[in-house]
């Protein structure tokens, strides 16, 4: 019987690392396809930023918050971990950090595409 439930723990944790959810989904806008949070919002990258690094100053932040990692949240394939102006951990895709913007007031809005030639849709 020990042997039976240290068989069904191993299968828990191995199918559960196999079918960890990423952190953001690709849903269709009228731009196209892009990435949103879990409340649809779409997410956006920032082309003054560097890779693996936000360049999204705190008051930046206000206007373009951090696409924020839950606490328990791990770095996997395309998916990492850096750290925002606010201190706390933030997603990247493929190294490009994301953020949502203020002027989106419901899920699927795309109005920070194109804001000030540095800010796009992520995809």
């Amino acid at each position: 019987m020990r042997t039976v439930l240290i068989a069904i723990g191993l299968l828990s944790a191995l199918t559960g690392s196999v079918f960890a959810a990423e952190p953001a989904m690709m849903v269709d806008t009228k731009m196209g396809k892009a990435f949103a949070d879990e409340k649809g919002m779409i997410l956006y990258t920032f082309d003054k930023d560097t890779k693996d690094k936000s360049n999204c100053d705190e008051d930046c932040l206000k206007k373009w918050p951090a696409f924020h990692a839950g606490a328990n949240a791990k770095a996997e394939g395309e998916w990492s971990l850096v750290k925002a102006a606010d201190g706390k951990e933030m997603w990247a895709y493929e190294g490009k950090p994301l953020y949502t913007y203020i002027e989106d007031k419901k899920a699927g809005e795309t109005n920070g595409d194109g804001v000030g030639g540095v800010w796009h849709l992520a995809k």
